[in-house]
């Protein structure tokens, strides 16, 4: 069917529910000739009159895809702005703190929870990173911009930590061959973790009053 053939549509919807152009009018509170005009091309209607009418013949109202497929409505639980609206259909939200404002207004506008990007440019160059996603997302717990700061707190130290524990046994691995045994203190990790560039005569950073000058690395 390449057109909408409303008028085929509701002969087809009176065939199964077996009823007279009169009898469909009386069920659905429509008069007569608006049902003949429909089906005679003059008129139009409503879609939810429609849905309404197929029901009457246990049949429902559906979008398909090029391959035959029925396609869902958008999701009406989906994320809003901060004023309660819904974001417009064609744009595609992300969390408020993903690449927030870049231009003149980075520091004179709040950030917000959800946002969306309008430059076609900008979301046609995300969409060939990640694909096009199917639908806006809902809300989730932890998606506001405090709880979202904090998980990435979170996940900075569980870093840290890890990689603390690495060099540790790295260190410790190496004493068990050359019977060598790291005395660092603290700070040469904090130093070591940031990157620092070894410090002059030793093989790793430290700080100045470290007595061993070990290469944890």
């Amino acid at each position: 069917m390449t057109t909408f053939d409303l008028a085929g549509l509701l002969r087809r919807i009176r065939r199964v529910a077996d009823v007279s152009q009169r009898e469909l009018a009386q069920a659905c509170g429509l008069s007569k000739s608006l049902v003949a005009g429909i089906e005679s091309g003059a008129r139009g209607l409503d879609a939810r009159e429609l849905a309404r009418l197929a029901a009457l013949a246990g049949l429902r109202v559906a979008l398909l895809d090029a391959d035959g497929g029925e396609v869902a409505p958008m999701d009406g639980e989906a994320v809003r702005d901060e004023g309660g609206r819904r974001f417009p259909a064609h744009l595609d939200t992300r969390h408020g703190d993903e690449g927030w404002w870049h231009g003149p207004h980075r520091y004179d506008r709040d950030p917000v929870t959800y946002t969306f990007d309008r430059h076609r440019r900008w979301r046609d160059a995300r969409r060939a990173r990640r694909g096009t996603p199917g639908d806006h997302q809902r809300p989730q717990p932890g998606d506001s911009l405090a709880d979202r700061a904090e998980a990435r707190r979170a996940a900075a130290r569980r870093a840290r930590a890890e990689e603390l524990e690495r060099l540790r046994a790295a260190a410790a691995a190496r004493a068990a061959d050359d019977g060598y045994r790291c005395t660092c203190p603290p700070a040469c990790d904090d130093l070591l973790l940031a990157g620092l560039p070894p410090a002059a005569g030793r093989p790793g950073p430290h700080v100045p009053d470290c007595a061993c000058g070990c290469d944890l690395d």
